[in-house]
C-alpha cells in the first residue's frame, strides 16, 4: 500500500517535470526566493520553534494516512485546515516586521513620495549632528549615560507616547540636563526628529533575541538594539559604565565612536539614505568601519 502510494506521487513528480514550461521556472524561482527569504526573517527567533511544530504536525499527518490511522489523520487534517489563519495570529510580528522593513526599502519610500530633500535634511539636522556629537563627547568624560533615538522614515509614534514632549532645540546643554543622573527625565531615550528634541524619558522595545545578546550589555544597549530592529532609527548610546559612545542601526550595535566617527556616521544615515552599517564578518560587536576619509 504504501509502495504504491509512493509510486504514485512519483508519477505525478514526473508528469508536472515533464510539463514544465519557462513561466514555470520563474514561478518557481520567485517561490524559492520567497521561502528563502521567510527563514531568513525567522532564523533565531521564537518563530523558528513554530515553524518545526508546524513541519512536525504535517510529518505526522503524511504518516498517519500512510499507516491508515483514521482518527489521528482526521484530527490533524482539520487541524492544517486552519493552518493559514494560525500562522497570520502565531507569526504577526514577524510578518509586520517584514512589511515594515519593505516599506523601508528605497523603492518603497520612492512609491508612496516619502521623505525629504538632501537640502531640506542638511539644513534641519546640520547643526543637530553637531549638538548630538558634542553632547555624547561630554557625557562620555563624565560616565553619564545617555539614550538617543534619530527618527528617520519610520515615524515612532508609539515611543513617543511614553515619554514627555520637549520640542526642544538640541544642544550640550539640554542635553547635559536631560541625562544628568536623578533628574526626571534622565531614565529613558530622548527621541529625535526632524532635528528637534521631540520627547524624552521614552521607553524603547525589548530586542527580539534578547537571550544571544552579550551579557555585558546593559539596559541602554538593549534597548537600543531593540529599537534599531523594529524601525529605521539610528540609536546612539553612552555607557554609564565605560563613558564608551556606541550605535545601533537594524538590529546591530558598533562601539568605540569619537567625535568625528560619530558625526560621519549620522550624516551617512541621514543625508546618504544608508540603511546598514558595514560591520565585521565574525564580531556583530565590531567597531564601525569608516567609508571615507575626510580630505
Amino acid at each position: 500500500m504504501f509502495k504504491t502510494k509512493l509510486q504514485d506521487v512519483l508519477d505525478a513528480f514526473l508528469s508536472v517535470i515533464s510539463t514544465f514550461k519557462a513561466k514555470d521556472v520563474i514561478d518557481v524561482l520567485i517561490l524559492t526566493y520567497v521561502i528563502y527569504i521567510l527563514l531568513k526573517l525567522i532564523r533565531e527567533t521564537r518563530a523558528g520553534q513554530l515553524v518545526k511544530g508546524i513541519l512536525f504536525l504535517v510529518a505526522s499527518y503524511f504518516i498517519s494516512v500512510a499507516l491508515e490511522l483514521n482518527v489521528v489523520s482526521y484530527l490533524l487534517n482539520k487541524a492544517l485546515s486552519m493552518g493559514v489563519l494560525a500562522m497570520i495570529v502565531l507569526f504577526q510580528p514577524e510578518l509586520r516586521r517584514a512589511l515594515e522593513k519593505a516599506g523601508r526599502t528605497r523603492f518603497g519610500i520612492h512609491l508612496f513620495g516619502i521623505g525629504q530633500n538632501n537640502d531640506e535634511l542638511q539644513q534641519r539636522w546640520g547643526p543637530a549632528i553637531e549638538a548630538i556629537c558634542d553632547s555624547c563627547v561630554e557625557l562620555s568624560a563624565t560616565c553619564t549615560g545617555a539614550l538617543i533615538v534619530v527618527e528617520r522614515q519610520v515615524r515612532l509614534g508609539e515611543q513617543i507616547e511614553t515619554g514627555t514632549i520637549l520640542n526642544a532645540t538640541p544642544s550640550k546643554e539640554v542635553f547635559g540636563n536631560i541625562f544628568y543622573p536623578k533628574t526626571p527625565l534622565h531614565d529613558g531615550a530622548v527621541i529625535m526628529r526632524d532635528g528637534i528634541i521631540l520627547a524624552a524619558a521614552c521607553f524603547l522595545p525589548k530586542p527580539q533575541n534578547d537571550a544571544i545578546i552579550n551579557k555585558k550589555l546593559g539596559s541602554r544597549h538593549r534597548a537600543a538594539i531593540g529599537m534599531s530592529e523594529n524601525s529605521d532609527a539610528v540609536v546612539v548610546v553612552v555607557s554609564e559604565e565605560t563613558g564608551q559612545i556606541s550605535v545601533a542601526v537594524n538590529g546591530t550595535l558598533t562601539r568605540d565612536y569619537t567625535h568625528d566617527k560619530l558625526k560621519l556616521l549620522l550624516e551617512d544615515m541621514l543625508f546618504n539614505d544608508k540603511t546598514e552599517i558595514s560591520i565585521g564578518k565574525k564580531n556583530i560587536f565590531s567597531s564601525f568601519s569608516e567609508r571615507r576619509k575626510k580630505k
